[in-house]
């Protein structure tokens, strides 16, 4: 099942934040879910037990980790 995470100014799961040199997307996900994130052209996939969720982010060099449930993914821009 693939679900499409939306955000609009810091309302629902995903957070947004944009800064003048990046920008910062974070997700909780919950104290010890495990799951797995990665970032492929510009989209993120985060795989957690059978379901996968997605999200775009804008055009620029991805880093993304997950640590304590919490998915961070920074956009340098």
């Amino acid at each position: 099942m693939t679900n499409q995470l939306r955000f609009a100014d810091g309302d629902g799961p995903l957070r947004r934040y944009d800064y003048s040199d990046r920008t910062v997307f974070a997700a909780d996900l919950g104290a010890g879910v495990e799951a797995d994130v990665d970032v492929v052209d510009g989209t993120v996939m985060v795989v957690q037990g059978d379901q996968q969720y997605e999200f775009d982010v804008p055009a620029g060099r991805s880093q993304a980790f997950i640590k304590n449930g919490v998915v961070t993914v920074e956009v340098s821009l």
